[in-house]
């Protein structure tokens, strides 16, 4: 069955994203392999706890200007992606514990708990407990 592998987000530094999703976020690194001749890497995280075949987050290092526009807005100032939890207190402390910009809070919604918070780059995150 077709299942998406990798999702790519374009950054500007290996480095300082690693350090925001895996240090400050608790991500597990997956992957890092040097791609000389391509002058690139290949950095694959995962969300903390998830499974090791779950779809990964391809940090993906803006090679030309137009790329580098695209840095933190990779969907036009909406909401990029969906972080689940199956502990939203726990998480928006740990996070907020972290450092991180929450840009609107916690609020009940009829498809669970919710707070949206910005990336090292500003791409928006849903932090999300579904309802069950």
């Amino acid at each position: 069955m077709p299942h998406l592998a990798h999702i790519a987000l374009v950054v500007r530094d290996y480095d300082e994203a690693l350090a925001f999703y895996v240090g400050r976020l608790g991500f597990t690194l997956v992957e890092d392999t040097d791609q000389p001749e391509q002058n690139k890497r290949w950095v694959t995280i995962r969300p903390p706890g998830a499974p090791e075949n779950t779809t990964t987050l391809l940090l993906a290092r803006a090679a030309t200007p137009e790329q580098a526009a695209f840095i933190g807005n990779q969907s036009g100032g909406r909401v990029f992606l969906f972080l689940a939890t199956d502990d939203f207190e726990r998480d928006h402390e740990a996070f907020t514990a972290a450092g991180v910009t929450w840009v609107r809070p916690p609020t009940e919604q009829p498809y669970g708990k919710v707070a949206v918070f910005a990336d090292l780059y500003g791409n928006l995150w849903d932090l999300v407990q579904f309802a069950r």
